[in-house]
């Protein structure tokens, strides 16, 4: 008899059975409260006023109820998405991006210094991507570009998968400026959105060059000995077919080259903003939405096609506002019966720990644990932030701190399974998902450990 693959259900699923265990666990947990004190503005929770009230069980109504009560109150995060999404895919449908890659691309021919620097300039600008205007699902067209063009210098499959897939999921994990995991989380926790760049910006940039110097060793190892490549009989076949990916690519227009200028202003501007004048959601999404209408009319797009944009956009991300929705739905019947108090009272012990650094590198193990069911960067800061970050009020950690953790977790998204991007990568590439995780497990023990090295600075400076 044949063996069925083990595999998860929809995001959606999960978390709708999420929705109906925290249901059930109304009838069954006793409702308790902290005591809450106002401190610069935010409501911080007196560490040992827990006391019992009385519950208020959640039914099926309420049940059903829940995931349109998320929507409306997770709205202003909703609408974030959507107008950010539009806006991207405003700049994505200039061309402007896809042909700065193909031109960087293109001039290895001609140039050796892009010849040796080809791994560090692509893997930077994919995570420079992840980290600013969260590219994920993006680098996945670029597989086609990269996979031929590593084959052709001599490289192998994994080095052209890894360019623009490892480069944009460690940025994204990274990040200093996403505004789908580190903007969201911020938003939830009740941190100013984008606070704490800095130390973001040295955590990216750490990251960032460990998957350089990883990819550059791992590529010499390749070229000087190809039969060292766990995909050297794959390449043996595709090096016979005809490569594809730049086609009749002529280089650069100064219209694309103006629209990214126009991008890294509106990056430039939002930093300002956020540090200066204390810009939040609501003013960073008027930006987006300025940026994505002005750069498509510096793009020649006619407003039709700006409009289409970001429709499409906004289309795209559809699933993640749902996600945000049923994942706000969770909080609300666990606050509406008045048990959140009494679960993040069961948490502390597991979390807390004579050293602080312990409490916060449990809480990088229980977000990586939630990454491998929950891999949405949207959907696990809504479901886990709600938790995470009055948690960390009551075991000695910061909020930002806690919000680090929530993105390390995210570290693991380029080797599970369950992740849609990953197996979509593959699939493209046409290599065995085994034969991939074989590979990143040495990468993925370097993440880990990194990862708990960087969340210890914070933890020391009780960074805010």
């Amino acid at each position: 008899m044949a063996i069925k693959k083990f595999k998860l259900p929809h995001t959606f699923v999960l978390l709708f059975i999420i929705l109906a265990l925290i249901a059930t666990a109304t009838w069954l947990v006793p409702g308790g409260k902290y005591d809450t004190h106002l401190v610069n503005g935010k409501q911080l929770i007196v560490a040992d006023s827990f006391h019992y009230v009385p519950s208020a069980p959640q039914g099926v109504v309420a049940l059903l109820k829940a995931p349109i009560k998320g929507f409306v109150e997770a709205a202003q995060i909703i609408a974030f998405v959507l107008i950010v999404g539009g806006a991207f895919a405003v700049l994505h449908k200039t061309e402007a991006v896809d042909s700065m890659i193909k031109a960087l691309a293109a001039a290895h021919k001609n140039s050796r210094f892009i010849q040796k620097a080809l791994i560090p300039v692509f893997v930077t600008l994919f995570s420079i991507g992840g980290a600013t205007f969260g590219m994920n699902e993006e680098a996945i067209p670029f597989i086609l570009i990269f996979v031929p063009l590593a084959l052709a210098l001599g490289y192998d499959t994994i080095t052209g998968v890894s360019i623009p897939f490892l480069g944009s999921q460690v940025g994204f994990s990274a990040a200093f400026l996403n505004p789908f995991n580190v903007g969201i989380a911020q938003g939830i926790a009740g941190v100013p959105v984008f606070s704490g760049w800095g130390y973001r910006l040295i955590a990216w940039t750490i990251a960032t060059a460990i998957t350089v110097a990883f990819l550059m060793w791992y590529a010499a190892r390749v070229k000087k000995n190809p039969q060292l490549s766990p995909t050297y009989a794959l390449d043996l076949e595709k090096r016979k077919e005809q490569p594809e990916g730049l086609g009749e690519f002529t280089g650069m227009t100064a219209r694309h080259k103006l629209v990214l200028w126009m991008f890294a202003g509106s990056l430039a501007i939002m930093v300002v903003g956020v540090v200066h004048y204390g810009w939040y959601i609501d003013e960073i999404a008027a930006l987006f939405l300025t940026m994505g209408v002005v750069i498509g009319l510096v793009g020649r797009l006619d407003s039709g096609q700006i409009v289409d944009g970001f429709i499409q956009g906004a289309r795209d991300l559809v699933g993640t506002a749902l996600v945000i929705a049923l994942a706000r739905g969770t909080m609300i019947l666990a606050r509406d019966a008045q048990i959140i108090d009494t679960m993040l009272h069961a948490l502390t012990p597991l979390v807390q720990s004579s050293s602080p650094i312990f409490t916060a590198w449990k809480m990088f193990g229980i977000q990586t644990v939630i990454n491998f069911f929950i891999h949405s960067g949207t959907g696990q800061a809504a479901l886990t932030m709600p938790i995470m970050a009055p948690l960390a009020d009551l075991v000695g950690v910061t909020r930002q701190t806690a919000i680090l953790a929530f993105q390390f977790g995210e570290l693991t998204t380029p080797m599970i399974p369950t992740s849609g991007i990953t197996v979509g990568v593959l699939a493209l590439a046409r290599v065995p998902w085994i034969t991939w995780a074989k590979w990143m497990i040495p990468l993925q023990l370097i993440y880990a450990v990194m990862a708990l090295a960087l969340l210890v600075p914070p933890v020391l400076m009780h960074w805010q």
